[in-house]
């Protein structure tokens, strides 16, 4: 490989910043409800967002009782292409791939394969011995609440990912090999120290899938398929860039160039983060499935599939520490909230109760998934640009929905 691929792919991996600061038991429920074939269009609500913040595309759906009552897809693939989106496209959806961490996470626990409190000492002893004290006592919970110790994105982990480009292995190799770069390491701060030790880590969450890989002897995007995909009918989902090398079959990412001209980026090295840290951020799916993986976490429990069981994912929806307040915060993330087991807990002006929310970005696409439990009511929102007016998009989009459709 010349030094100029190499800086360039380096130069990709600096270049990587996230929407940070932002979230078996029943047997007789029955099957998750199919959306039905019509649905209230939101393409009249949306074309006036899609105008007003010039985005390439913009799609939302609103879910009520698992059953997706309103949706609508805006805009087109990729800009000057003139292929319109659709409800049915593939949206890249950035850190909300959390939340499917943290579920694969449960559904190891509720098999009693390991608990909340299990190590990265437990879960790796061969590597116990080499690792930090308090490095080696960080638990999977701390991992998916970014309350172990392990420090936001510095410059120490794109380097990191960098030199992971030139290991060989699986991708679940490259997660093993990224532990045993990073156990060592002083931390900042001790595993769950009270206080202001809440720290967005990508990192974290690469290692949680590391550990998850461990424990249930399989690739990460093996289970994120087999445990969660399939059983959900999430028939779009995908991991890494969402549309195919050479087609524009999906919502093509894009980037601000200047103010106001937008750059589209086709399948590729340069259109998403290295699939090392898929666990933190790698799914991509058509709004209609992402509505319905919506749907079901704000039913916590009351319908099917029985991934989980109620008190499980009410657990991962639960708020475990204080977000501290950020100023200019990144896009899709509120400037205050707590953060749970791969959500967070947000309280929006425009809401009655606290709702819980992620948002996600790979800094060409941002996704927003709203739920509120006690309604039974979800709303998500995606574009295919990551800007700061992409992001005002989103937020005015969900409170016209919620406004609109909350009952």
């Amino acid at each position: 490989m010349s030094v100029s691929h190499f800086n360039s792919r380096k130069a990709l991996v600096a270049a990587l910043l996230w929407c940070a600061s932002q979230f078996a038991g029943a047997q007789n429920l029955a099957p998750a409800p199919v959306a039905p074939l019509t649905f209230a269009p939101l393409e009249p609500t949306l074309t006036s967002y899609l105008v007003q913040y010039k985005l390439p595309a913009l799609a939302a759906a609103v879910v009520q009782d698992g059953r997706i009552i309103a949706a609508g897809a805006v805009g087109t693939r990729k800009v000057g292409s003139g292929i319109a989106v659709t409800v049915n496209d593939r949206f890249h959806i950035g850190s909300d791939t959390k939340a499917f961490t943290a579920t694969l996470a449960g559904i190891l626990v509720d098999r009693g394969a390991m608990a909340w409190t299990t190590t990265l000492g437990d879960a790796f002893p061969e590597l116990a011995p080499k690792m930090d004290p308090d490095f080696r006592r960080i638990t999977i919970s701390q991992l998916l609440s970014h309350t172990s110790g392990i420090p936001a994105d510095n410059a120490e982990f794109l380097e990191l990912l960098a030199k992971s480009m030139f290991e060989e292995g699986n991708l679940d190799d490259l997660r093993y090999w990224t532990l045993q770069q990073w156990m060592s390491k002083p931390l900042p701060v001790q595993p769950g120290q009270r206080g202001q030790q809440f720290a967005y880590s990508n990192l974290g969450y690469t290692i949680a899938g590391a550990m998850i890989e461990r424990v249930a002897r399989k690739s990460w995007e093996e289970l994120i398929n087999e445990w969660i995909f399939d059983p959900m009918e999430l028939k779009s989902a995908g991991l890494g860039s969402q549309a195919t090398l050479g087609r524009v079959d999906a919502a093509l990412g894009h980037v601000l160039v200047g103010e106001d001209i937008a750059k589209p980026f086709m399948a590729g090295p340069g259109d998403d983060n290295p699939q090392l840290i898929a666990p933190a951020g790698g799914a991509n799916m058509s709004v209609l499935d992402f509505a319905r993986w919506a749907g079901w976490n704000a039913g916590e429990g009351k319908r099917g599939p029985a991934l989980l069981k109620p008190e499980t994912l009410k657990l991962l929806h639960a708020p475990v520490i204080d977000m501290p307040h950020v100023q200019n915060p990144a896009p899709g993330t509120p400037t205050d909230g707590k953060y749970g087991l791969g959500w967070v807990t947000a309280k929006m002006d425009w809401a009655p109760q606290p709702l819980v929310f992620h948002g996600g970005s790979n800094q060409k696409n941002l996704a927003h998934i709203w739920l509120s439990p006690e309604k039974d009511f979800a709303i998500v929102v995606v574009t295919n640009i990551a800007s700061q007016g992409a992001n005002d998009a989103l937020f005015a989009a969900a409170e016209k929905l919620f406004r609109q459709f909350a009952p």
